[in-house]
């Protein structure tokens, strides 16, 4: 599982951030990035369930 944000479509939430902060970080600019490309099996839900709280849709999962 390979999570990643749409930067053009990030509206910086913080959404991402509040439920996986191991796997989600906003950044200054307030734009959303991944900070673990690898994520433990153990972060699989949590980071589903990014997917499914994302606003605009900026979060997907490659490889799924």
């Amino acid at each position: 599982m390979k999570p990643v944000v749409d930067r053009d479509l990030c509206i910086g939430c913080g959404l991402c951030e509040d439920t996986c902060p191991d796997v989600f970080v906003v950044e200054d600019d307030g734009i959303a990035r991944v900070i673990d490309e690898d994520p433990p099996h153990e972060l699989y839900a949590d980071i589903e369930a990014c997917v499914e709280l994302c606003p605009v849709e900026a979060i997907s999962i490659e490889g799924a």
